[in-house]
């Protein structure tokens, strides 16, 4: 399996839209803090109600093949993400 760095992730999570104007879907897997991994084949990142770069999370949510929000928003710590876009993420 090949590998990214998790400084790319974070860099490639940050692009919401292509450059046609259509959201970017990506599929990531990460360890919630209760120790449940979850795996998300088609998210997009959005916001949180914290400060997300003093907290080290990001707001992931699933979507459908349409674009539209599936479920509900995930905070994801930036340490637990484990898989993105079918490539391991190292530190």
């Amino acid at each position: 399996m090949a590998t990214i760095a998790r400084a790319e992730v974070l860099q490639e999570m940050e692009v919401r839209e292509t450059s046609t104007q259509q959201l970017k879907p990506f599929s990531i897997s990460f360890y919630k803090e209760n120790g449940e991994l979850v795996f998300l084949p088609r998210a997009i990142q959005c916001g949180l109600r914290f400060n997300m770069k003093e907290h080290r999370k990001r707001g992931v949510v699933q979507v459908d093949k349409n674009g539209k929000r599936i479920g509900h928003v995930y905070p994801v710590c930036i340490d637990n993400i484990r898989e993105f876009n079918n490539q391991q993420v190292k530190i």
